[in-house]
Formats: structure tokens, C-alpha cells, sequence
């Protein structure tokens, strides 16, 4: 490897195990591997270039940041990054992995709303006393829903509900999009969630976005309409969804709660109509052959001192 090799810092155990996931190593760059599982950092921390963030480890990962004097490029494999934003050093490029959720969050979005629908929650906490309690259930079929932000992400949910026979999809995100499919704007929120029978929030987390669904816009929605929060869960009024649901006019199926993790003894829990999973939207078999094929291009990318994609700022 010449000298001038640029380092960079992939989440694999070794080089070897980032050559042989990856397809290769673009010429004139050097791998370590970087888990942040509790070893030894690489010795190359001032030299490090490129750096992929290990998936789960959080911004804290970045805490030895100023060591990183060479550090041009933060890749994570996580499509929020806004709580790396503040510890990305002015002049790093960040760029998050749009993409590489897609299939795994919609997929965990439909599941969520249809085991809401379908009581399966409450059928497998029967399943461990062995009753038979059958209840009538709600369908996604012929409901009308509403996609909160139509991203990536958001465009995924969309096409798995065509199999689905829902009425109708509305489509919201920051701005209105001219042209086919029809997008409105978060300002016309307030006339579109009357008319909406299930709610998927996928948009990003950001201080416009931030209790988007406050009490006054839970609200508007119709009796027995379903939020499903599969973006992150200070989009939704946390005391708001609970006074709603508790009462029984709204169900919930959250994948993301504020707080985070949801403590033992927080009431969200014990409301009959909600449903709950551990932030674990991403987290498939379907998560790492796309984020291989990310790093991959990225790394190539850089290699060549080519714009990278995804870029945040």
C-alpha cells in the first residue's frame, strides 16, 4: 500500500472482512476495521479520512473526533442524523444512508398497522395461557391513508399498501410537488387529517417537524383512526397520543416514542390499543446487503474524488 494510501474506517472486523462484503477495495485505500465494541481504537485515528459510523453505536461513537485531524468524510448507515449533526467538526462532509432503510421500515410500517388492526399483540399474549378469545378486526382495506412525509421511505410504504385495496393515499411532505403522484404540503395538514383513517409518520426529525402531531392535530383525526410512528417519536406529542388513546379514540402502533427508550413505568405501555416495538425499523436481514452496497459506492466515490451522495452537509 503506497503512502499516500487515504485511511478510511469501515464497521468491519477487519480488512479482510471489508474486501470480501464490499467487493473489493478501491486502489489507493487503506481499510481498519472499527466496531467500537469496546477494543482497542486503530492507531491511525489522525490519519483516518473516511469514516463509517457503526450501525447502533449513536454520536457517541464521534466522542474522539478532534483526534481525527485528517477526518474530510462522516458516512452513517443510519437515515436520521440529526443527533450527529452537532458533533460533526466544521468542514466534514456528513452523508447519512438514505435507502438503505427503505425496505425494512415499510415493511415494519405495514406490520405495525396490521397487527395493530388485527389484535395480534393481544393474540400472542393469549397464545401464552392458551385461550381462544376471537375479536373482530380492522383491515387496511379500504382505509383511508395518509403518508407524513414522502421521502424514501415514505415512497416504500406507499408501494406496499397497493396490494392492500386501501381507498385512498394522501401524500404530505415539507413543500407540495407539482406533477404525478400529487404531494401536498405540511400546511394543509389540518384539512387532510379529517379525512385520513391511518397515519404513517416517516418524515425526518427536525425543528420544523418536531410535535408535528400535537394535541391539536391528533385532534382532527377521525374516531378510531391509527397513528403509526415509524420516524422518530418526537414528531408525535407524546402526552397527546396518550390522552387520546387512553381514551380509546385513537389506537397507536409506534415503533419510535419520546422519550427513548420508553421507561418501564411509562402509561404508553399498559394503553390497550397501542402497539409498541423497540425502535428496530431498520434492523432486518434486509439492513446489511444495503448498507454494504452504500459503503461500497461511497468509498468508491471517494476514492476517485467523486461528489459523494447523500450528503447533509
Amino acid at each position: 500500500m503506497p503512502d499516500t494510501a487515504k485511511i478510511a474506517w469501515l464497521p468491519y472486523a477487519d480488512a479482510a472482512e471489508a474486501e470480501a462484503r464490499l467487493g473489493g477495495i478501491p486502489a489507493g485505500v487503506e481499510v481498519h476495521g472499527f466496531t467500537d465494541d469496546g477494543g482497542d481504537w486503530p492507531a491511525s485515528i489522525g490519519e483516518v479520512e473516511f469514516f463509517v459510523v457503526p450501525y447502533l453505536k449513536g454520536p457517541d461513537v464521534l466522542r474522539r473526533v478532534e483526534e481525527m485531524r485528517n477526518l474530510r468524510v462522516v458516512q452513517t448507515l443510519t437515515a436520521g442524523v440529526e443527533n450527529y449533526v452537532p458533533r460533526v467538526p466544521a468542514g466534514v462532509t456528513l452523508c447519512n444512508a438514505a435507502g438503505v432503510h427503505d425496505a425494512s421500515t415499510a415493511e415494519l410500517a405495514l406490520a405495525l398497522a396490521l397487527a395493530s388492526g388485527r389484535h395480534l399483540g393481544e393474540f400472542a399474549r393469549l397464545q401464552t395461557t392458551g385461550t381462544w378469545q376471537p375479536r373482530f378486526g380492522t383491515a387496511l382495506a379500504d382505509r383511508r391513508v395518509l403518508v407524513l412525509g414522502y421521502g424514501h421511505i415514505g415512497q416504500a410504504i406507499e408501494a406496499r399498501l397497493a396490494g392492500f385495496e386501501v381507498a385512498s393515499v394522501t401524500r404530505v411532505a415539507r413543500r407540495a410537488r407539482d406533477g404525478e403522484p400529487v404531494v401536498h404540503a405540511i400546511d394543509d395538514l389540518p384539512r387532510l387529517l379529517p379525512e385520513a383513517d391511518v397515519v404513517f409518520v416517516i418524515a425526518p426529525h427536525t425543528p420544523q417537524t418536531e410535535g408535528i402531531l400535537g394535541a391539536e392535530q391528533l385532534a382532527l383525526l377521525p374516531d378510531g383512526a391509527l397513528v403509526v410512528n415509524v420516524a422518530r417519536g418526537k414528531l408525535v406529542d407524546t402526552d397527546a397520543l396518550l390522552a387520546e388513546t387512553s381514551s380509546g379514540r385513537l389506537h397507536a402502533a409506534l415503533d419510535v416514542t419520546e422519550p427513548e427508550p420508553l421507561p418501564t413505568d411509562h402509561p404508553l405501555w399498559r394503553v390497550p390499543n397501542v402497539l409498541i416495538a423497540p425502535h428496530v425499523g431498520g434492523a432486518s436481514s434486509a439492513f446489511w446487503p444495503r448498507a454494504d452496497r452504500l459503503v461500497a459506492a461511497q468509498l468508491r466515490r471517494f476514492a476517485a474524488g467523486e461528489p459523494l451522495e447523500n450528503v447533509i452537509s
